[in-house]
Protein backbone atom coordinates (compact mmCIF):
# COMPACT_ATOMS: atom_id res chain seq x y z
CA UNK A 1 0.00 0.00 0.00
CA UNK A 2 1.31 3.69 -0.78
CA UNK A 3 2.21 5.58 2.44
CA UNK A 4 -0.12 8.52 0.42
CA UNK A 5 -2.52 6.05 0.16
CA UNK A 6 -5.09 7.97 3.31
CA UNK A 7 -8.33 5.34 3.07
CA UNK A 8 -8.34 2.10 1.65
CA UNK A 9 -11.67 0.07 0.88
CA UNK A 10 -11.40 -3.19 -0.58
CA UNK A 11 -14.44 -5.48 -1.65
CA UNK A 12 -16.50 -3.78 1.58
CA UNK A 13 -20.10 -5.69 1.92
CA UNK A 14 -22.28 -4.30 4.66
CA UNK A 15 -25.76 -5.49 6.10
CA UNK A 16 -28.47 -3.51 7.78
CA UNK A 17 -30.14 -6.50 9.75
CA UNK A 18 -30.38 -9.51 7.55
CA UNK A 19 -30.41 -7.18 4.02
CA UNK A 20 -27.12 -6.65 2.45
CA UNK A 21 -26.88 -2.60 1.36
CA UNK A 22 -23.18 -2.43 -0.03
CA UNK A 23 -21.98 -5.56 -2.30
CA UNK A 24 -18.53 -4.84 -2.58
CA UNK A 25 -17.15 -1.30 -2.58
CA UNK A 26 -13.57 -0.73 -3.97
CA UNK A 27 -12.49 2.68 -3.23
CA UNK A 28 -8.84 4.16 -2.38
CA UNK A 29 -8.61 8.22 -1.37
CA UNK A 30 -5.27 9.58 -0.88
CA UNK A 31 -4.08 12.38 0.94
CA UNK A 32 -5.12 16.19 0.22
CA UNK A 33 -7.91 14.84 -2.22
CA UNK A 34 -11.41 15.18 -2.90
CA UNK A 35 -13.62 12.63 -4.00
CA UNK A 36 -17.34 12.78 -4.58
CA UNK A 37 -19.88 10.54 -4.17
CA UNK A 38 -22.92 10.94 -6.52
CA UNK A 39 -25.84 8.66 -7.01
CA UNK A 40 -29.70 7.92 -6.90
CA UNK A 41 -31.51 8.17 -3.49
CA UNK A 42 -31.82 5.19 -1.47
CA UNK A 43 -28.86 3.28 -2.86
CA UNK A 44 -26.51 2.99 -0.02
CA UNK A 45 -24.08 6.20 -0.28
CA UNK A 46 -25.34 7.01 3.17
CA UNK A 47 -24.31 3.59 4.47
CA UNK A 48 -20.59 4.13 3.52
CA UNK A 49 -20.14 7.05 4.95
CA UNK A 50 -21.92 5.96 8.26
CA UNK A 51 -19.91 2.37 8.02
CA UNK A 52 -16.68 4.38 7.92
CA UNK A 53 -17.30 6.15 10.90
CA UNK A 54 -17.82 2.67 12.57
CA UNK A 55 -21.82 3.12 13.51
CA UNK A 56 -22.55 -0.31 15.14
CA UNK A 57 -25.83 -0.35 13.48
CA UNK A 58 -24.12 -1.19 10.11
CA UNK A 59 -22.70 -4.70 9.73
CA UNK A 60 -19.56 -5.39 7.47
CA UNK A 61 -19.68 -8.76 6.24
CA UNK A 62 -16.87 -8.84 4.11
CA UNK A 63 -13.95 -6.70 2.87
CA UNK A 64 -11.89 -4.44 4.65
CA UNK A 65 -11.36 -0.97 5.61
CA UNK A 66 -7.71 0.64 5.43
CA UNK A 67 -7.30 3.77 7.67
CA UNK A 68 -3.42 4.88 7.04
CA UNK A 69 -2.27 1.15 6.35
CA UNK A 70 -4.26 0.24 9.61
CA UNK A 71 -7.46 -2.42 9.94
CA UNK A 72 -10.28 -0.46 11.08
CA UNK A 73 -12.89 -2.83 10.91
CA UNK A 74 -13.33 -3.27 13.99
CA UNK A 75 -12.44 0.17 15.73
CA UNK A 76 -15.19 1.86 17.65
CA UNK A 77 -16.38 5.04 16.44
CA UNK A 78 -14.38 7.12 19.01
CA UNK A 79 -11.12 5.70 17.81
CA UNK A 80 -11.67 6.32 15.02
CA UNK A 81 -12.80 9.85 15.22
CA UNK A 82 -9.55 10.31 17.64
CA UNK A 83 -7.44 8.86 14.66
CA UNK A 84 -8.42 11.85 12.49
CA UNK A 85 -11.84 10.74 11.04
CA UNK A 86 -14.89 13.72 10.79
CA UNK A 87 -18.64 12.65 9.92
CA UNK A 88 -20.82 15.29 9.21
CA UNK A 89 -24.36 13.67 9.77
CA UNK A 90 -27.29 14.09 6.82
CA UNK A 91 -29.89 15.22 10.07
CA UNK A 92 -27.54 16.13 12.65
CA UNK A 93 -29.59 15.62 16.69
CA UNK A 94 -30.36 18.12 19.33
CA UNK A 95 -28.40 17.71 22.76
CA UNK A 96 -29.78 19.15 25.56
CA UNK A 97 -27.47 20.49 28.72
CA UNK A 98 -23.98 20.79 26.60
CA UNK A 99 -23.74 23.98 25.12
CA UNK A 100 -21.58 24.12 21.66
CA UNK A 101 -18.87 25.54 23.24
CA UNK A 102 -18.51 23.02 25.42
CA UNK A 103 -19.07 20.20 23.06
CA UNK A 104 -16.62 21.53 20.57
CA UNK A 105 -13.75 22.20 23.60
CA UNK A 106 -14.69 18.36 25.02
CA UNK A 107 -13.84 16.50 21.04
CA UNK A 108 -10.83 18.53 20.76
CA UNK A 109 -9.07 17.59 24.07
CA UNK A 110 -10.41 13.83 23.48
CA UNK A 111 -8.67 13.64 20.69
CA UNK A 112 -5.57 15.55 21.09
CA UNK A 113 -5.50 13.82 24.22
CA UNK A 114 -3.99 17.23 25.80
CA UNK A 115 -6.23 19.98 28.06
CA UNK A 116 -7.03 22.99 25.85
CA UNK A 117 -6.31 26.33 26.70
CA UNK A 118 -9.33 28.38 27.04
CA UNK A 119 -8.83 31.57 25.62
CA UNK A 120 -6.85 30.43 22.89
CA UNK A 121 -9.60 28.22 22.07
CA UNK A 122 -12.41 30.81 22.46
CA UNK A 123 -10.49 33.05 19.88
CA UNK A 124 -10.29 30.62 17.15
CA UNK A 125 -13.81 29.68 18.09
CA UNK A 126 -15.12 33.09 17.14
CA UNK A 127 -13.02 33.15 14.22
CA UNK A 128 -14.40 29.68 12.61
CA UNK A 129 -18.21 31.62 13.66
CA UNK A 130 -17.62 34.48 11.91
CA UNK A 131 -16.16 32.80 8.84
CA UNK A 132 -19.45 30.23 8.90
CA UNK A 133 -21.72 33.97 9.42
CA UNK A 134 -23.11 31.95 12.79
CA UNK A 135 -24.35 34.32 15.54
CA UNK A 136 -21.67 34.45 18.43
CA UNK A 137 -24.29 33.53 20.84
CA UNK A 138 -25.06 29.88 19.53
CA UNK A 139 -21.41 29.19 21.09
CA UNK A 140 -23.53 29.10 24.39
CA UNK A 141 -26.62 27.31 23.31
CA UNK A 142 -27.66 23.88 23.49
CA UNK A 143 -26.15 21.70 20.65
CA UNK A 144 -28.61 22.60 18.12
CA UNK A 145 -31.25 22.93 20.30
CA UNK A 146 -33.96 25.12 18.56
CA UNK A 147 -31.16 25.62 15.87
CA UNK A 148 -32.72 26.03 12.16
CA UNK A 149 -32.01 23.40 9.31
CA UNK A 150 -29.31 25.49 7.90
CA UNK A 151 -27.54 26.46 11.12
CA UNK A 152 -27.26 23.00 12.46
CA UNK A 153 -25.44 22.47 8.88
CA UNK A 154 -23.29 25.23 10.09
CA UNK A 155 -21.70 23.84 13.36
CA UNK A 156 -21.48 20.62 11.67
CA UNK A 157 -18.75 22.44 9.22
CA UNK A 158 -17.65 24.50 12.41
CA UNK A 159 -16.85 21.14 14.42
CA UNK A 160 -14.78 20.13 11.36
CA UNK A 161 -12.88 23.54 10.99
CA UNK A 162 -11.98 23.10 14.78
CA UNK A 163 -11.15 19.67 15.13
CA UNK A 164 -8.92 19.53 11.81
CA UNK A 165 -9.60 16.25 10.94
CA UNK A 166 -7.27 14.38 8.28
CA UNK A 167 -10.38 12.51 6.88
CA UNK A 168 -13.70 14.68 6.51
CA UNK A 169 -17.15 12.94 5.03
CA UNK A 170 -19.80 15.21 4.71
CA UNK A 171 -23.05 13.39 4.29
CA UNK A 172 -25.33 15.30 1.88
CA UNK A 173 -24.41 18.41 4.32
CA UNK A 174 -25.47 20.83 1.77
CA UNK A 175 -29.19 18.97 1.65
CA UNK A 176 -32.27 21.51 2.79
CA UNK A 177 -29.66 25.01 2.91
CA UNK A 178 -30.77 27.95 0.73
CA UNK A 179 -27.90 29.48 -2.16
CA UNK A 180 -26.74 31.81 0.63
CA UNK A 181 -25.91 29.25 3.10
CA UNK A 182 -24.88 26.64 0.55
CA UNK A 183 -22.15 29.56 -0.49
CA UNK A 184 -21.33 29.85 3.19
CA UNK A 185 -20.96 26.25 3.81
CA UNK A 186 -18.88 25.94 0.95
CA UNK A 187 -16.31 29.10 2.04
CA UNK A 188 -15.84 26.45 5.89
CA UNK A 189 -14.61 23.48 3.75
CA UNK A 190 -12.52 25.20 1.17
CA UNK A 191 -11.27 26.90 4.33
CA UNK A 192 -10.44 23.94 6.12
CA UNK A 193 -8.87 22.77 2.63
CA UNK A 194 -6.58 25.54 3.01
CA UNK A 195 -5.54 25.14 6.88
CA UNK A 196 -5.51 21.56 7.35
CA UNK A 197 -5.34 20.24 4.17
CA UNK A 198 -6.97 17.14 4.64
CA UNK A 199 -8.88 15.00 2.29
CA UNK A 200 -12.72 14.76 1.78
CA UNK A 201 -15.40 12.50 1.18
CA UNK A 202 -18.35 14.66 -0.14
CA UNK A 203 -21.94 12.60 -0.70
CA UNK A 204 -23.88 15.27 -2.33
CA UNK A 205 -26.21 15.13 -5.11
CA UNK A 206 -25.79 18.38 -6.01
CA UNK A 207 -23.11 20.84 -7.34
CA UNK A 208 -23.34 23.89 -5.96
CA UNK A 209 -21.17 22.92 -2.62
CA UNK A 210 -18.29 21.83 -4.92
CA UNK A 211 -18.33 25.32 -7.39
CA UNK A 212 -15.27 26.23 -4.89
CA UNK A 213 -13.76 22.73 -4.87
CA UNK A 214 -10.55 21.57 -6.80
CA UNK A 215 -12.63 17.62 -7.31
CA UNK A 216 -10.07 14.68 -7.52
CA UNK A 217 -12.06 12.30 -8.66
CA UNK A 218 -16.03 11.43 -9.02
CA UNK A 219 -17.77 7.70 -8.02
CA UNK A 220 -21.16 7.11 -9.34
CA UNK A 221 -23.09 4.50 -6.76
CA UNK A 222 -25.56 2.68 -7.73
CA UNK A 223 -27.94 -0.41 -6.14
CA UNK A 224 -25.21 -0.36 -3.34
CA UNK A 225 -22.10 -0.98 -6.16
CA UNK A 226 -19.72 1.64 -7.31
CA UNK A 227 -20.38 1.41 -11.26
CA UNK A 228 -18.06 4.23 -12.52
CA UNK A 229 -15.59 6.16 -11.62
CA UNK A 230 -13.79 9.35 -13.17
CA UNK A 231 -12.82 12.78 -12.76
CA UNK A 232 -14.09 16.40 -12.39
CA UNK A 233 -15.92 15.96 -15.45
CA UNK A 234 -18.13 12.93 -14.59
CA UNK A 235 -20.08 15.52 -12.48
CA UNK A 236 -20.83 17.50 -15.90
CA UNK A 237 -22.09 13.97 -17.36
CA UNK A 238 -24.04 13.12 -14.57
CA UNK A 239 -26.08 16.84 -14.76
CA UNK A 240 -26.42 15.93 -18.19
CA UNK A 241 -27.35 12.68 -18.36
CA UNK A 242 -28.17 11.30 -15.33
CA UNK A 243 -26.53 7.81 -13.65
CA UNK A 244 -26.96 5.10 -15.82
CA UNK A 245 -27.88 4.39 -19.60
CA UNK A 246 -32.23 3.53 -19.43
CA UNK A 247 -34.81 3.64 -21.99
CA UNK A 248 -36.27 6.99 -22.62
CA UNK A 249 -39.33 8.44 -23.31
CA UNK A 250 -40.99 11.72 -24.46
CA UNK A 251 -43.44 14.16 -22.28
CA UNK A 252 -45.02 14.02 -25.88
CA UNK A 253 -45.33 9.95 -25.50
CA UNK A 254 -46.14 9.19 -21.70
CA UNK A 255 -49.25 7.26 -22.60
CA UNK A 256 -47.11 4.29 -20.91
CA UNK A 257 -47.30 6.38 -17.43
CA UNK A 258 -49.66 6.91 -14.84
CA UNK A 259 -52.22 10.45 -14.33
CA UNK A 260 -50.29 10.84 -11.81
CA UNK A 261 -46.88 10.88 -13.12
CA UNK A 262 -48.06 12.71 -16.23
CA UNK A 263 -49.60 15.16 -13.83
CA UNK A 264 -46.35 15.88 -12.15
CA UNK A 265 -44.30 16.05 -15.34
CA UNK A 266 -46.86 18.85 -16.72
CA UNK A 267 -46.52 20.73 -13.69
CA UNK A 268 -42.71 20.75 -13.34
CA UNK A 269 -42.81 21.90 -17.06
CA UNK A 270 -45.50 24.26 -16.86
CA UNK A 271 -43.63 25.76 -13.68
CA UNK A 272 -40.11 25.01 -15.10
CA UNK A 273 -39.13 23.79 -11.77
CA UNK A 274 -35.81 22.45 -13.42
CA UNK A 275 -34.63 20.38 -10.39
CA UNK A 276 -31.23 18.02 -10.46
CA UNK A 277 -33.87 14.78 -10.43
CA UNK A 278 -36.62 13.44 -8.93
CA UNK A 279 -38.06 10.12 -8.57
CA UNK A 280 -41.26 10.45 -9.21
CA UNK A 281 -41.89 6.78 -8.47
CA UNK A 282 -40.77 3.44 -8.20
CA UNK A 283 -39.65 3.67 -12.22
CA UNK A 284 -39.60 6.79 -13.33
CA UNK A 285 -36.96 9.50 -13.14
CA UNK A 286 -37.10 13.20 -14.42
CA UNK A 287 -33.59 14.50 -15.16
CA UNK A 288 -33.30 18.15 -16.19
CA UNK A 289 -31.39 18.64 -19.30
CA UNK A 290 -29.21 21.25 -20.30
CA UNK A 291 -31.72 22.87 -23.26
CA UNK A 292 -34.24 23.41 -20.54
CA UNK A 293 -35.97 20.89 -21.19
CA UNK A 294 -37.02 17.54 -18.95
CA UNK A 295 -35.51 13.87 -19.91
CA UNK A 296 -38.23 11.50 -18.76
CA UNK A 297 -36.78 8.00 -18.52
CA UNK A 298 -37.81 4.50 -16.99
CA UNK A 299 -34.97 2.97 -14.49
CA UNK A 300 -33.51 0.01 -15.30
CA UNK A 301 -35.72 -3.05 -15.05
CA UNK A 302 -38.57 -0.32 -15.19
CA UNK A 303 -41.32 -0.18 -17.90
CA UNK A 304 -44.73 -0.39 -16.04
CA UNK A 305 -45.94 2.49 -13.71
CA UNK A 306 -45.88 1.00 -10.34
CA UNK A 307 -48.05 3.52 -8.61
CA UNK A 308 -51.07 1.14 -7.37
CA UNK A 309 -54.18 1.50 -9.55
CA UNK A 310 -56.35 3.22 -7.00
CA UNK A 311 -54.30 6.11 -7.35
CA UNK A 312 -53.99 6.36 -10.89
Amino acid sequence: MSQETLLQIQNLKVNVGETEILHGIDLDIQENEVHVLMGPNGTGKSTLGSTLMGNPEYTITGGDIFYKGEKINDLPDNERAKKGIFLSFQNPIEIPGITVSAFIRSAVEAKTGKRVRFFSFKKELEEKMELLQMDPSYAERDLNVGFSGGEKKKTEILQMLMLHPELVILDETDSGLDVDAVKTVSQGIADYRKSSKGSLLIITHSTKILESLHVDKTHIMVNGKIVKTGDSSLIDEINENGFSEEKVCSIGNAGCLCNICQGILQMMLFQKRFIFLIDVCDILQLIPQSSGTLLCRFKEGGGICSVPPQHR
